[in-house]
């Protein structure tokens, strides 16, 4: 096959199989044309106050200082006098857009909503804010809009201030709540003047959301146990207190105001979030005013953790909830449909009214899923061939109406206990119908993925085999191939038209034909398989199956470093052992000893912590000293080659990088000592940052070609955007990986001297401008098997050396600070990238002087890679995840996506 039509071939294929990960897993759970469900009694409040703490944990909230004094004094008295409280349980991940959404539309989320940000609504849904008669909102530019924009007519009304104003290095992230306390006294001052808002406002059905955006901005820039994140809850309790009292002095205490305190998501002690430790997930629920329950005083009471003796709450009952239940509670409250697409469970715990109240709310809540469920269940029916159509049993159609007319039966007998618990059974079988008929087509579209997946491996295999190692002489039968095309045609056919009477998605057409012309392609090499089989037949079967379970545990061994990454440390461990067991170490004694200490330094890394850690800009420094003392004898080097004289271009640039390696060096330090002070960030440091990363991209580009300079050049001038997106021991990973790469390379030139398979050129003559001589390319070998997976294997420890690509909540959000403090998630984002793909391209350049070094063609050990990945790719296929936090997300979609640079 032409190169060219393999490479489109298996870009189309590999897009294909990263697209049908969201397909089957990722796809939106929401279903529209349901009727809005309300209870049918009047409600217990006319407006609500929604205050939504960005960032604040529970514990920090609830825990007393070391005096024994609350954290926010109002709030407790709140919860001991007034109201009700709890635990928020967040789902992850802990992420501010999927916790609004939570909060304010009753339902999680799907991951791909990720994609568009904070700012656009992926998909259309219904929220409290909708069903309101009017909302008024005030905070963050990157919440308050998106409720807005997906609202029906114009009664949402948003107050923003500027995304500049999120400015992490800020002097006093307290002035964002300040903001909002301020312009929210100002409105209802202003609405005494002006009659058209004084009587909006005066409607029933209102509801106020104030978004605090301070206490989670203090957190990423001071950590959580600060003395700035507690001052926040301190400046936030006194501004609710405030707004408290203006609101029912305004509303001449009419009693018809309820309260509602909670957060979005926590933060881990290193001022991150999206992960699902407790510190992230566990979030406050205050809720008083109109239609809810006093405090509750108990004798004893039970909850898996020991927070409430730490917090000394032991003596008020705690009601927890999850998160998504906080908007059915908000509905019931003012009266307002229940959000449509809501899944929350209305918690009557914290009502204050009459059973018969309770029964009729939580019958409306059941009725509203209950109208999802028949939506879904709809929606696949029609789609599926009646005899193929397997319902969700356990709430057929007749169930569901036993269970709607009996609980209707309860509650016109009073009998209000007995309607609220079998309301509360209907709920967990419609919600358990729901997941069911979302994923009702799952295993279908994976075994056609999968056998897609499986043949496309497989001619890539055979591939090699018959184009790279001259083990095959065969050729195609032109008979058999046209009645092959003829056989896989109709079966095309037949799928199409299988999926064509079910009225099936056009990806469902991509999926499930693209197995066809995939596998004619391996069953047209048939001539292939029978030499190949029997080659393996003559082959010693002794050998033939060491041979495969040491592939089968090398493949392992990778995919289980994504879980575990003290993994990588053991297999580093058995490459500084490889020259022992080759008995290379007899032949190249200084380059043995360079490889087996190198590997041993990095096998240290991956044993430290992935988060956590306090920045120790002190290491950065030791890095950039280390990089400029290379770089220093590296110029002594050349100057000692080439007689005394370097060329003054070459000079030049090496001057220049070092000069860069210094000025990072320098900035990451000037920064951090801006920060600590409270002076932001310099805009001369900014600059530098900024210049410096640009640089690094093309300076490398003017350097001289020979091997040993071209590549010092990339890890110099990569080196420098690198420290300066370091804050930690991260900073010396690079040097040791490149300084591991150098060695590998001579080690591999090593090898094929010890085999006789190299004419021994010197690596520093070598220059990679050279048009090399495709005749001089040698056949594949086994041991080429294990470049590859050598390869392979560091580019996973480029990856997960310092920290886990899988998520965002794995890197310390100051690692940015050199380059911008406000907030900016997609700028934020690629920076973070672009640190994860500098010791990807240390790896990767490296592998090409491999190949060129060992004499072999780039692309038959592209395609031993491609092979190895993609194997590993459908392990991650059955692993992957479309719940739990960004960390369990990513890993096991990021193994799929990362060979995809290929």
């Amino acid at each position: 096959m032409n190169m060219l039509i393999f490479i489109i071939a298996g870009l189309l294929v590999h897009c294909v199989f990263l697209a049908s990960i969201f397909d089957i897993y990722f796809t939106s759970p929401l279903v529209h044309g349901m009727t809005p469900q309300r209870t049918p009694l009047p409600p217990p409040a006319k407006r609500l106050v929604l205050f939504v703490a960005d960032g604040l944990r529970a514990d920090t909230l609830y825990e007393l200082d070391d005096n024994g004094t609350p954290q926010a004094p109002y709030l407790r008295n709140i919860i001991e006098y007034k109201g009700s409280w709890g635990v928020s349980h967040t789902h992850v991940p802990t992420e501010s857009r999927p916790g609004h959404v939570a909060l304010i539309a009753g339902f999680y989320e799907d991951v791909s909503a990720v994609a568009k940000g904070w700012k656009e609504n992926p998909v259309e849904f219904d929220s409290v804010f909708n069903e309101s008669k009017y909302t008024w909102s005030w905070g963050s530019p990157d919440i308050l809009p998106m409720f807005a924009k997906g609202a029906s007519g114009d009664h949402v009304y948003t107050y923003c201030y500027t995304a500049e104003k999120e400015d992490f290095g800020a002097q006093d992230a307290t002035k964002l709540d300040t903001w909002v306390f301020d312009h929210v006294k100002n409105f209802f001052q202003a609405a005494r003047s002006n009659q058209t808002l004084f009587s909006k406002i005066n409607e029933e059905k209102v509801v106020l959301f104030l978004h605090l955006l301070g206490i989670d901005t203090n957190g990423h820039a001071h950590r959580p146990n600060s003395r700035e994140y507690k001052d926040n809850i301190r400046k936030v309790d006194e501004g609710i207190n405030d707004i408290v009292s203006m609101l029912e002095d305004f509303y001449g205490n009419d009693g018809k105001t309820a309260f509602i305190l909670t957060s979005d998501h926590g933060m881990t002690d290193w001022g991150s979030h999206g992960a699902g430790h407790p510190s992230e997930t566990l979030t406050p629920l205050i809720a008083w005013g109109a239609g809810v329950n006093y405090p509750q005083k108990v004798t004893s009471q039970f909850f898996e953790d020991d927070f409430l003796k730490e917090w000394k709450l032991e003596k008020w009952k705690r009601l927890d909830v999850n998160q998504a239940d906080i908007a059915p509670l908000m509905a019931s409250l003012i009266g307002v449909p229940f959000p449509l697409n809501s899944v929350g469970i209305l918690p009557l715990d914290y009502l204050n009214n009459s059973a018969h109240f309770k029964a009729e709310s939580i019958f409306t809540n059941a009725v509203q899923i209950l109208e999802q469920f028949k939506i879904k269940m709809t929606q696949k029916k029609e789609t599926t061939l009646s005899f193929l159509f397997t319902p969700f049993q356990l709430l057929s159609d007749t169930e569901q109406i036993n269970i709607l007319r009996k609980a209707r039966s309860y509650i016109h007998q009073e009998k209000y206990h007995e309607a609220v618990s079998l309301c509360k059974t209907l709920i967990s079988l419609a919600l358990e119908g729901l997941s069911y008929y979302h994923t009702y087509d799952r295993l279908f579209l994976g075994i056609s993925v999968v056998m897609g997946f499986v043949g496309w491996t497989s001619y890539v295999i055979l591939l090699i085999v018959k184009t790279h190692t001259g083990l095959t002489r065969s050729t195609h039968d032109k008979a058999s191939t046209v009645l092959l095309l003829y056989g896989f045609a109709a079966i095309g056919v037949l799928i199409a038209f299988f999926l064509l009477i079910q009225t099936c998605p056009w990806t469902y057409y991509i999926y499930c034909l693209l197995p066809v012309p995939v596998w004619y392609a391996v069953v047209k090499e048939f001539r292939v398989i029978q030499d190949l089989a029997s080659l393996v037949l003559v082959f010693p079967l002794g050998q033939s199956i060491g041979f495969l379970l040491a592939g089968a545990l090398g493949i392992e061994i990778l995919v289980f470093s994504f879980f575990y990454r003290s993994t990588l440390t053991f297999g580093l461990i058995a490459f500084a052992g490889w020259p022992l067991i080759t008995r290379l170490w007899t032949q190249a004694k200084v380059t043995t000893l360079s490889w087996t200490l190198l590997c041993l330094l990095l096998a240290m890394f991956p044993l430290m912590p992935v988060v956590g850690r306090e920045p120790n800009i002190s290491l950065v420094t030791v890095a950039g000293l280390v990089i400029l003392l290379i770089s220093s004898l590296s110029l002594a080097c050349l100057c000692k080659i080439k007689n005394k004289y370097v060329p003054k271009k070459d000079l030049t640039i090496l001057l220049f990088q070092m000069l860069s390696i210094a000025l990072s060096t320098y900035v990451v330090n000037s920064t951090h000592s801006s920060l600590h002070h409270k002076q932001g960030l310099p805009v001369i440091n900014q600059i530098i940052s900024w210049t410096t990363l640009a640089s690094s991209l093309f300076v490398p580009l003017l350097s001289p070609t020979f091997f040993f300079q071209r590549l010092l050049s990339i890890l110099l001038s990569l080196m420098s955007p690198y420290l300066l997106l370091s804050t930690g021991y991260e900073a010396l990973f690079p040097l040791v990986l490149s300084g591991l790469m150098f060695s590998w390379i001579y080690m591999e030139k090593e090898v094929l001297q010890h085999y006789g398979d190299s004419l021994k050129p010197k690596l520093a003559v070598l220059n990679f401008s050279y048009t090399t001589d495709i005749t001089q390319f040698r056949q594949l070998h086994l041991d080429d098997i294990r470049r590859s997976f050598f390869f392979v294997f560091f580019i996973v420890t480029a990856f997960f050396g310092t920290g886990n690509i899988a998520s965002v909540n794995s890197f310390d959000p100051t690692s940015i600070y050199c380059f911008l403090t406000v907030f900016n998630p997609f700028v934020m984002g690629s920076l973070l990238v672009w640190k994860i793909v500098i010791p990807f391209v240390l790896v990767s350049c490296a592998f090409e002087a491999v190949q060129v070094t060992t004499q072999l063609s780039s692309k038959s050990l592209f395609l031993i890679v491609l092979v190895i990945s993609d194997i590993m790719a459908l392990h991650f296929f059955f692993l992957v995840k479309d719940y739990g936090s960004w960390l369990d997300i990513g890993t096991s979609t990021c193994q799929r996506r990362s060979w995809r640079i290929w």
